[in-house]
């Protein structure tokens, strides 16, 4: 899979620094900055610490499987064009030379709910949707259900130790990230209709 990051750094080269410094101990394969430049860290047949603690769908080793992406930016604004241009270049790469289909692009906080926010709220999926580069959902309002929606959301990969309200977060961080509050009709029929079209299991997580 492929996993999307900011890096909540003041500068694109002072996250690539410090991405590269062993004294970080973490790592991973892609930097690109906010004029579209793209460091190439790590081979991506090697393992880079990016994920962290966390899981998706029954995996919990994602630094094993995945390719990381870190995008400059602090996470409260937009992502600049060239950079989501160089983005969709990179991704296109990435997911043909592996085979990884658009519903295994992922954002961190997919994988970390109530850790990690990134991509954030800013970042525009649909932009990569449009294009088959990640995944959109649509679904019919539903009557709201916690322990339904708990279990519909673990069938599509938000498997990892989190609260309910923790994991609905994530959820909409990546599928509705302007909605607040409780779960409610529309939450439910989106979550619905991802676990229903887009179930993850240990075979369909890994690049």
């Amino acid at each position: 899979m492929v996993m999307l990051h900011y890096t909540a750094m003041r500068t694109a080269r002072a996250a690539r620094d410090w991405l590269c410094d062993d004294r970080a101990e973490v790592s991973a394969h892609y930097v690109i900055s906010e004029r579209g430049e793209v460091w190439h860290l790590v081979h991506e047949a090697d393992r880079a610490w990016h994920a962290g603690d966390g899981a998706w769908g029954a995996v919990e080793d994602v630094n094993s499987r995945s390719i990381g992406i870190e995008l400059a930016n602090t996470g409260d604004h937009p992502f600049a064009e060239p950079q989501m241009a160089a983005l969709e270049t990179l991704l296109d790469g990435i997911m043909a030379r592996w085979n990884i289909p658009p519903e295994r692009v992922i954002g961190h906080s997919c994988h970390a709910p109530g850790r990690k926010r990134d991509p954030g709220p800013r970042f525009d999926w649909a932009r990569l949707a449009h294009e088959g580069r990640a995944i959109a959902i649509e679904g019919d309002p539903a009557e709201p259900d916690e322990r339904r929606a708990e279990a519909l959301m673990r069938r599509a990969g938000f498997t990892a130790p989190a609260s309910f309200d923790e994991r609905l977060a994530a959820f909409r961080l990546r599928h509705r990230p302007a909605a607040s509050g409780p779960l409610d009709a529309t939450d439910m029929g989106l979550i619905a209709a991802l676990a229903e079209r887009y179930p993850v299991d240990a075979a369909g997580a890994g690049a």
